[in-house]
């Protein structure tokens, strides 16, 4: 008999519509390659839902909180069902950004310099010199990040927002200029590396998902050592924070230098997209891989105690 797979997509996060689209790709993938699938729109009523559907393996669809930080993680391992990509402290290291940040330059990975501050002090003065950025410490697909250039003679003025709904820590760090690098890993190997152009000013979450947001470049068009250096990197941050399964590691690239010093890894994504417009996507399929044949990888990957 084939495996029951419960897809977990939507949830109550920022990133619930991209993940209803990544759930639903994957779930009908995985139908394709033969799995007997359950769909879940997760609530908070998800360990009931579980405990009675019983599957034999849960395919984790879910975008940012509490999908992706180590909560639903921790249900699954309680309910003892073997689930896809990482496990319950590499996805909450991964997910809080000053903490990653802290272990990945303890392991030589360059990280751009920056310090965390309250949504008050950001919102009052500017906090690093200009230009630099401001993004939430806990949230995914760049969701509240703002680019602060160095004409901009106020802070953002959505940070003082009623409404503003991203946490009141944000991490500050120094902008960094050129071109925008990512590299997943899939089974403790680096894939290929793809150069972003984004179609506005800065790479959003608009230009992530909206068809027509961005070009993927694939090869990115960088020297060969610094080709190599982005996928050394990518698999030194997916050992150091401890993820399984896949991961996505995302860099800035200053190529004005023309060396290794002007690159620097942003985050570590232990959850990343798989729509249509996504990048690991793109990535095994250059690889030769196909959606298909990456969702069997997924589910024939997914375990315990990870």
């Amino acid at each position: 008999m084939s495996k029951h797979v419960a897809v977990l997509m939507g949830g109550w996060s920022a990133e619930r519509e991209v993940s209803l689209r990544s759930g639903e790709a994957c779930a009908r993938a995985a139908e394709s390659v033969g799995y007997r699938v359950s769909r879940i729109d997760v609530g908070p009523d998800i360990a009931a839902v579980l405990e009675a559907l019983a599957p034999d393996v849960a395919l984790n669809a879910l975008h940012g909180r509490p999908g992706e930080d180590g909560t639903v993680q921790g249900i699954l391992e309680i309910l003892r069902i073997p689930y896809t990509h990482s496990g319950v402290l590499a996805s909450a290291l991964a997910m809080d950004k000053a903490q990653a940040k802290i272990i990945l330059a303890a392991h030589g990975i360059p990280v751009p310099e920056g310090r965390v501050v309250t949504r008050a002090e950001a919102a009052r003065a500017h906090v690093l010199p200009r230009p630099y950025v401001l993004k939430p410490v806990s949230e995914g697909s760049s969701v509240g990040v703002f680019i602060v250039r160095e004409d901009q003679e106020h802070p953002p003025q959505e940070l003082h927002r009623p409404d503003w709904s991203h946490g009141d820590l944000l991490l500050a760090e120094r902008y960094i200029p050129g071109l925008e690098l990512t590299c997943a890993v899939m089974g403790g190997k680096a894939l290929d590396v793809i150069e972003i152009q984004s179609a506005v000013r800065f790479y959003d979450y608009e230009a992530k998902y909206a068809p027509g947001g961005s070009v993927h470049i694939l090869p990115a068009r960088v020297l060969p050592k610094i080709y190599q250096k982005v996928r050394m990197l990518a698999v030194r941050a997916h050992d150091a924070l401890g993820c399984r399964g896949i991961s996505r590691s995302d860099f800035r690239y200053d190529d004005r230098t023309g060396d290794e010093s002007g690159l620097f890894c942003l985050e570590v994504n232990t959850q990343p997209g798989m729509t249509e417009t996504s990048l690991v996507p793109e990535l095994a399929a250059h690889a030769g891989h196909s959606f298909g044949e990456l969702v069997r990888w997924m589910v024939e990957d997914a375990s315990l105690d990870r």
